[in-house]
């Protein structure tokens, strides 16, 4: 049995694993991060790690929280917090290679669920100055196509009523920040690094309207001294298997109970208004800070995250495991390649087209990383939380100037062609999504409004359904222009599959009339 990966066994590690480049044993908390999963640890504390060692601020230590689960405090506490980053790709030859680093910027991980009062406690220590968060798109309780909280939702209903023990995302921040007002503190930066759109305005917006219906004083408070700064992240990072376990370990020669895995490629492009200092994250070159994010966070969700989606649905659909088999995949990488092309970029005025294109081919090389097989069961979950800014906002755009976007239909009825939990080869899978049941009778009554209509208009109805759910698409289920394509592509999904629809759209290429612009409100 190996010995375990902690402080005492990293002078035994060999010479080609980077290590921590400074003295943890000097290294003081100064960021509590929300949701340490594998993104956070691939991204943003390991550009914590390389900032502490560029410039010797050492007062920036992680203290980790996991919302739910206790699994990644109970694997790297007796691992001192330390942990391994192997980031994978393939060389010249074709052939996976390796660079593995020890990171040691989380010095304590606690668990919300089991003691929330120990979580409010770390957001009001003094010598805090940044909250991170990185609970994905569902973790804000919030309302996909309005951005507004969603006062019905059971966690935040509870914290309203149980201040002491709060489950929500939002109702941890708000208390924690109660707490730091009662006792003088100086106010904190928070920092969303999820994938929302303007999501540090979106999270202002959540945790404001909250606090008012807390104290009408605190949020005041908060309005005043915090600030929120937008921010874009960017790495795939898929989930860690046990022959990544089994791997890493062999090259450390000591156990690593739950290394992360990610691809070399990062970014992270922040605005830089902080309320109380923060780390060195440009001098390892990992982070850039802007005056307004709102540029690169829109290039990334609707030239990364789309795309990304748009490959695990139909690939998922296609029984494909991963998403570099979909990249693999002739027509499916035809069809994202031109979606991108042709739909997407014309969306993102400002950059430049080669700009763009460059943007474009970098990605498309990044998916299809074989030595880094991402599932595309785990970029599926989540949809209602995912497609209306990373599909439907640039659909709204494309509308309204009269412009084509039958790929971007297709992506979005692929999605709901995904929620019937069954692919094309008849395997079964179930739907993680926090709106799981409620999609679910939603496909019912399409399916019924379909089979009531007459053969003629079943496809019709059945995407007037869909559509119809205001939760994801808001107002724009409400336009003809987008139903009517909504309708086309389900209907080819469902009748052709998903190679015969992607056939069919190669076919609706042919050139002809130029589609009319909406009429403006």
């Amino acid at each position: 049995m190996l010995e375990r990966l902690n402080s005492e066994s990293l002078q035994y590690l060999p010479q080609d694993v980077e290590l921590p480049a400074y003295d943890r044993s000097r290294v003081t908390p100064g960021i509590v991060h929300l949701g340490i999963g594998a993104f956070h640890r691939a991204h943003q504390a390991a550009v914590t790690d390389l900032a502490m060692a560029a410039s010797g601020d050492l007062s920036w230590g992680i203290v980790g929280v996991s919302m739910r689960s206790p699994a990644t405090r109970d694997a790297l506490t007796p691992q001192d917090g330390l942990y391994t980053l192997a980031l994978r790709d393939a060389g010249p030859d074709g052939q996976a290679r390796e660079q593995l680093r020890v990171i040691g910027a989380v010095l304590r991980i606690v668990v919300a669920e089991e003691d929330p009062n120990a979580v409010l406690e770390r957001i009001a220590y003094p010598q805090t100055r940044i909250v991170s968060l990185t609970v994905t798109e569902k973790g804000y309780s919030h309302e996909p196509s309005t951005g507004y909280l969603r006062w019905d939702d059971p966690d935040i209903a509870h914290d309203l009523e149980h201040p002491d023990r709060p489950r929500s995302t939002i109702g941890m921040l708000v208390y924690g920040l109660a707490l730091r007002r009662e006792r003088s503190l100086p106010p904190v930066t928070l920092l969303s690094c999820d994938n929302l759109h303007a999501n540090g305005d979106t999270l202002r917006s959540l945790v404001l309207a909250f606090a008012l219906r807390v104290d009408v004083c605190l949020a005041a408070w908060i309005d005043k001294n915090c600030t929120f700064p937008n921010s874009m992240v960017d790495r795939i990072v898929p989930g860690t298997r046990d022959e990544d376990r089994a791997r890493v370990a062999k090259r450390l020669g000591v156990e690593d109970a739950w290394p992360v895995v990610g691809e070399p490629y990062l970014n992270w492009v922040i605005e830089d208004k902080f309320a109380a200092g923060r780390p060195a994250w440009h001098v390892a070159g990992g982070a850039t800070f802007v005056r307004v994010a709102a540029p690169y966070e829109r290039l990334k969700l609707r030239m990364v995250n789309g795309p990304h989606s748009a490959f695990a649905y139909l690939g998922a659909m296609l029984g494909l495991r991963t998403n570099s088999e979909a990249a693999a995949t002739p027509a499916l990488r035809r069809y994202v390649d031109d979606m991108m092309r042709l739909e997407i970029a014309p969306t993102l005025r400002g950059v430049s087209e080669s700009g763009l294109d460059e943007y474009r081919q970098r990605f498309l090389a990044r998916v299809a990383n074989p030595a880094l097989p991402h599932l595309t069961r785990q970029i599926a979950m989540d949809g209602s939380q995912k497609v209306p800014q990373r599909l439907l906002a640039a659909i709204r755009d494309r509308l309204r100037r009269g412009d084509d976007f039958s790929r971007l239909a297709l992506a979005v009825a692929a999605w709901l062609h995904y929620l019937r939990g069954c692919d094309e080869l008849g395997n079964a899978y179930s739907i993680q999504d926090p709106l799981a049941e409620a999609l679910a009778k939603l496909l019912a009554r399409a399916d019924v409004a379909a089979t009531a209509s007459a053969p003629s208009q079943a496809a019709q109805r059945r995407a007037t359904v869909l559509a119809g759910f205001r939760p994801v698409f808001g107002e724009l289920g409400r336009k003809p222009a987008f139903v009517e394509a909504l309708a086309l592509q389900l209907e080819r999904l469902r009748a052709l599959g998903v190679l015969g629809a992607l056939e069919a759209l190669e076919r609706d290429a042919a050139p002809q009339g130029a589609a009319q612009p909406e009429p403006v409100a």
